[in-house]
Parts: C-alpha cells; structure tokens; sequence
C-alpha cells in the first residue's frame, strides 16, 4: 500500500495525485502500486510541490513493516533507531524563542 500526505500543495498536483490514488481525506492519497510506479508518482510530487510539503508511506519487509520519505519543509523529520523509523519534531519558532 501507497500513502501520500499533501500540505499546501498546487492544485494540479492534488489532481494529478486524483487520477491515481483515493484522495480518503484532503490531500491524503491512498493505493497500491508497484516500485516502479511508486517512483515515478514521487517523482511527479517533487516537481510539483513548489512550496508545500509532502509525505510518501509504503509497505516494506523491515522491523516497522513501511518506510518513508519526505518532500518540503515540515517540523516532522523521519529518522531511523536501531532499525526503526521514528518522527522527530522540529522546534517552532514561539518555542526558539521562549528559551
């Protein structure tokens, strides 16, 4: 299963990401593809994005059972542990500030 999370993305993106996937909720796709297909969609995303950001989940044989990959600027910064993705969260700028 493929997953894709869109945030302030152009429109012809979410359209593009429509003809492929079920948009379940704004801007979060859902199918099932292959690798090669995957691919070449996360390639659409990434010359689309302009100034959003965007978030691809798929299924994998590891410890987690998915992997993930990010476009964009986002407070939200996958990283792996010990074998396991994990999110790290940025500080936001109220939070930089106040310290």
């Amino acid at each position: 299963m493929l997953v894709i999370v869109t945030e302030n993305v152009p429109a012809r993106l979410r359209g593009r990401l429509a003809v492929w996937f079920l948009e379940v909720r704004a801007g979060v796709y859902v199918g099932k593809y292959s690798t090669k297909v995957r691919e070449m969609l996360w390639k659409q995303v990434e010359e689309g994005l302009d100034e959003g950001n965007a978030i691809l989940l798929w299924n994998t044989d590891n410890e987690s059972g998915f992997d993930i990959s990010t476009l964009g600027s986002n407070r939200r910064i996958p990283y792996e542990m010990n074998g396991m993705k994990l999110v790290s969260f940025l500080p936001t700028s109220s939070d930089s500030k106040s310290k």
